[in-house]
């Protein structure tokens, strides 16, 4: 049975009063050994995030949506790894729309990497194809094709896992998770694919109803 990989991204999203009230709602049953689940929510609410899943004690793991390029420093309205260490495992690294709105370069990028390693922090490096670099440090590599981001509508998944495989043999058989209009509906297929390891989910991760049933049924998936 492979290991499985299900990642939250709020993306720019939730009050601290509405964190507060996503994990007050939500409950699930007891996850497999194989499956970790990964929430990656805004700097604002990580600390009470942290708080709440170890006073319920919820098998969720934290991550930040993304870490500053430099050090700890004069670097006014950055957040550095240094920071970010011991509030959360991971963090994500180059998602499509960093790219896209920031304008995060490939340089930049394998400059928090470092910064990521340098403190202890689990890397999820997000790519949009077979051919970009990812560094040797990181733990999980996120494929977002941009066909599918934001658009409602996922990826042929034998051709994400096609995708998925090169990636993974290029990279030491790292784990590479899908993400792009996930839904209930779509993440059946994306999970019966032999090199698709997990799936990252932005919207659908935002009501922990919702959210509930994908833990759900990617923990009854074998």
């Amino acid at each position: 049975m492979k290991q499985l990989y299900l990642v939250a991204n709020w993306k720019s999203n939730k009050t601290v009063d509405e964190a507060k009230n996503w994990i007050f709602q939500f409950k699930f049953r007891k996850t497999p050994d194989n499956l970790t689940i990964i929430l990656c929510a805004p700097y604002t609410v990580l600390s009470l995030l942290k708080d709440e899943i170890e006073k319920a004690a919820l098998p969720i793991f934290l991550g930040a949506q993304t870490i500053s390029s430099f050090p700890n420093g004069a670097f006014t309205g950055e957040i550095s790894a240094e920071m970010l260490k011991g509030l959360v495992e991971y963090v994500i690294i180059g998602h499509s729309e960093r790219r896209r709105y920031f304008h995060e370069t490939e340089e930049e990028l394998q400059k928090k990497a470092q910064e990521a390693a340098s403190r202890g922090l689990k890397i999820i490096y997000c790519v949009e194809g077979v051919n970009q670099r990812i560094p040797e440090n990181a733990a999980l590599v996120l494929y977002e094709p941009q066909t599918a981001i934001g658009s409602g509508k996922a990826e042929d998944p034998a051709i994400s896992n096609q995708i998925c495989r090169e990636i993974s043999e290029k990279n030491h058989d790292i784990p590479v998770l899908y993400g792009g209009s996930v839904t209930e509906a779509t993440l059946p297929g994306f999970l019966s694919q032999p090199s698709i390891s997990g799936v990252g989910v932005g919207k659908a991760s935002l009501d922990p109803e919702q959210f509930l049933r994908l833990v759900e049924a990617v923990s009854s998936y074998e």
